[in-house]
């Protein structure tokens, strides 16, 4: 299924409704946002919806979510855009920092995943 475009009014909507009522579908622990009771992290619906996913496909990808609880998780995020925005930006900043220390701590493994890597795309005879 192509990505679906969401109408202003849809999100503006999301959006009211995220003040109301998401808060019960989002909790913070561990220093991230997470789907209730699950291990499912906000961010991972937050950029399957941001790439143009519909709630229904998110929801299909993510089976222990209901979709109530998707639209809960959007509507959150468009409720606290900015600061959710910025906590998944640190949140990228910080990844990019321990892979980048990793690969300097181990850069024998690292040459040998990528040659490992070159053989799977090179044409095989």
């Amino acid at each position: 299924m192509a990505p679906q475009r969401h109408s202003r009014y849809f999100l503006a909507i999301l959006a009211v409704i995220g003040v109301i009522v998401a808060r019960d579908y989002i909790e913070k622990r561990e220093g991230g946002y997470w789907i209730a009771g699950t291990r499912v992290s906000l961010d991972s619906v937050v950029y399957a919806f941001l790439r143009g996913a519909a709630p229904e496909s998110i929801a299909q990808s993510f089976p222990v979510l209901s979709l109530e609880e998707v639209y809960g998780a959007i509507a959150f995020y468009l409720a606290n855009q900015a600061e959710l925005d910025a906590t998944f930006a640190d949140n990228d900043r910080e990844f990019e920092r321990l892979r980048q220390q990793t690969r300097e701590a181990n850069p024998s493994l690292y040459k040998k995943l990528e040659e490992a890597r070159q053989q799977l795309q090179s044409p095989r005879k």
